[in-house]
């Protein structure tokens, strides 16, 4: 039956003394007590068909045995996706302490610990911890061979952000690089996937901006658009918005044609409420002559 990762042991030696049967007892006719003790003390699980009767025998249903662990980890699953919700809405003080409360040995799943670990690692990034946690934290993900690709392309998108934050430009566009020319032909199945694609896109269209290449982050910023329209999303709309509106601004763009993208990435973040944004754009306008 495989390993005992998410089998509750002890609800079943719990059950199986408020029955009244010893070791012994409980195994005679369905297998050895050596095989019974092995699963109680070692957590090496018997075949199914011993496991049943062993159950049976003392009024335990199955699926309790399972039902514990299930329930950790449909909490874990619902943490993070709270947690990634956080990082689309750039709060990332609520991010920490919705990720500082998750229990990390018990998250059992190779796509929850890259979840964990990616979420984890953009969090560190902006709220300024050390550059070498960070690496360590994105080291951790590449090194999850289970996880899919588009985890590793966080990943290096996240160590391309960090080198960005301590201006070290030619280390981050390696890194961003190596994201850009993927991410275009990332296969996108789940809303998930839109999320985390939008997140690297977004944030690599945000360093082509620092490092003046805005052609590149126009590019990559309307690709945000493009993706948010055709699966009617509007978070990330708002600050791709008003990225290409800073981009203009810096490019020199008619009056009208800023002043009109400003009003439109208003709007978005009015739809969102994202009252940092806001106050943001409000700066923003005040510079426009």
């Amino acid at each position: 039956m495989g390993g005992s990762k998410a089998m509750n042991v002890e609800r079943f030696i719990e059950a199986r003394k408020q029955a009244g049967f010893s070791q012994q007892e409980l195994s005679e006719g369905i297998c050895t007590q050596a095989t019974l003790s092995k699963f109680e003390n070692n957590g090496q699980v018997p075949s199914l068909k011993i496991l049943i009767k062993l159950c049976n025998r003392i009024g335990l249903p199955l699926v309790d045995l399972f039902s514990s662990m299930n329930v950790a980890t449909t909490k874990i699953k619902e943490e993070l996706a709270k947690a990634e919700f956080y990082l689309i809405t750039s709060e990332y003080e609520q991010l920490a302490a919705l990720l500082s409360q998750i229990e990390v040995k018990l998250i059992d799943e190779p796509a929850l610990k890259a979840q964990y670990d990616y979420l984890k690692g953009f969090e560190m990034i902006f709220n300024e911890a050390a550059i070498t946690d960070v690496l360590f934290q994105f080291d951790q993900l590449l090194m999850n061979e289970t996880a899919e690709e588009l985890f590793d392309l966080l990943a290096y998108t996240g160590i391309g952000l960090v080198y960005a934050r301590e201006e070290e430009w030619a280390k981050a566009e390696f890194y961003v690089t190596k994201v850009f020319e993927k991410i275009y032909t990332y296969p996108i199945k789940t809303i998930e996937d839109t999320w985390r694609v939008l997140n690297i896109v977004f944030h690599c269209g945000v360093f082509y901006a620092k490092v003046d290449d805005l052609e590149t982050s126009d590019t990559l910023l309307n690709y945000v658009l493009a993706i948010c329209s055709d699966n009617h999303l509007t978070y990330y709309l708002a600050r791709a918005a008003a990225q290409l509106t800073e981009n203009a601004i810096r490019e020199q763009q008619p009056k009208e044609t800023i002043l009109e993208m400003l009003h439109d990435a208003r709007a978005y973040a009015k739809i969102n409420k994202n009252v940092k944004l806001l106050a943001h754009l409000k700066a923003v306008e005040e510079t426009i002559d």
